[in-house]
């Protein structure tokens, strides 16, 4: 796959929905924009066709402020799948998800993972201050940020968006786990596509970052920032047949499952009724990739029933989403004043932290 890269927007670019870009750019696109202090803001949309938030918002963002002045700091933007944005879809059959793709996770060596080597090794040049990726939901979730690192400068960064902060380390390739290596990163996942809430807050929170002079070190205190660990993954069998509502089908999922997103569920909560198939329908995998299914769920009342607190995230009614990608994510509670660098990652460099020189790249 061909990476373009530019150092200015081509004309007309802002008027386009995602739905269009692959009109004017063709395929992935990084865009150089250049602004008082050198040092940029990368961010990336749309690696996901159908979460449109974050491009609505840059370009919002580009028309309302800075069509005619100069950006406060520089912005670098990397516009993902367009192909699938055509087709308001997540991704397309034959391709792989591109938020898998980046260094470190096990899609690197394909196509999409060599042009996000190329797409990391540019911005480690450029040095950023932070690097975001936008994302949607396609169930209710609240707008929240998921970060790689529990350090002060990754918890301040995700808290300029939400007070409620996941941290994850799986699936391996995403663009935040990649980058957490050179700089601050920070995931923003902003409600449904589409929503204006969530195009206005993400819009906010980018003008915030583009008028910081550095992210602090200082530490954040827990009444700033409510953190959680994702601690597993959920899928369903992929011989399970599944739907929602009182449908024939091995699985009937409760027709409102994603209003228990971000609700501390006690044992016993059905999410759903089996009549038939797997004798294990889901399947929850821990971040080693070992399954653990039973010790959140049992299959064997004709119930798929929880059998411990849990609080589950990104459950959505999109059947497709489900089979793309998994049914949801399962969270832990962090008291993350007890633990400032619980990672297996290097710390930041110290050239990196410091950004104490206005004007000046802090590495």
């Amino acid at each position: 796959m061909k990476l373009t890269e530019l150092d200015h927007l081509p004309a007309g670019l802002l008027e386009l929905p995602a739905t269009e870009l692959h009109k004017a750019l063709g395929g992935s696109t990084l865009i150089h924009l250049q602004g008082r202090n050198p040092q940029p803001l990368f961010v990336t949309v749309l690696q996901h066709g159908n979460e449109t938030t974050g491009w609505d918002a840059v370009r919002r963002l580009l028309k309302s402020h800075y069509e005619f002045d100069q950006l406060p700091r520089s912005l670098s933007i990397l516009i993902g799948n367009t192909e699938a944005a055509k087709h308001r879809l997540r991704r397309l059959d034959d391709q792989l998800d591109y938020n898998r793709c980046w260094p470190g996770g096990r899609h690197e060596d394909s196509d999409i993972g060599k042009m996000f080597q190329q797409v990391t090794d540019r911005v480690r040049s450029h040095v950023p201050i932070a690097a975001i990726d936008f994302h949607n939901n396609t169930g209710l979730n609240p707008h929240y940020a998921a970060i790689n690192r529990i350090r002060p400068e990754f918890l301040r960064l995700a808290s300029y968006f939400s007070s409620k902060v996941v941290y994850f380390t799986m699936p391996q390739g995403t663009q935040s786990l990649s980058l957490s290596k050179l700089c601050p990163s920070a995931t923003l996942e902003c409600g449904q596509a589409g929503e204006i809430h969530g195009t206005d807050h993400s819009m906010g929170f980018l003008e915030t970052c583009l008028h910081l002079d550095n992210i602090p070190t200082t530490p954040v205190g827990p009444e700033d920032v409510h953190l959680f660990h994702m601690v597993a993954t959920v899928r369903v069998h992929e011989d399970a047949l599944f739907g929602f509502g009182h449908v024939p089908t091995d699985i009937a999922f409760r027709e409102n499952l994603d209003v228990l997103n971000f609700q501390e569920l006690t044992a016993g909560i059905s999410l759903g009724e089996i009549n038939g198939g797997p004798a294990q329908p889901l399947v929850a995998t821990d971040i080693d990739g070992v399954d653990v299914t039973k010790q959140y769920f049992r299959f064997d009342r004709g119930q798929i029933e929880t059998v411990r607190e849990i609080m589950p995230s990104m459950l959505t009614p999109d059947r497709r989403v489900i089979q793309q990608d998994c049914l949801c994510y399962l969270m832990d509670r962090v008291h993350f004043e007890d633990h400032i660098e619980v990672t297996d990652h290097d710390p930041l460099p110290e050239s990196i932290r410091r950004s104490d020189r206005p004007g000046e790249p802090s590495l």
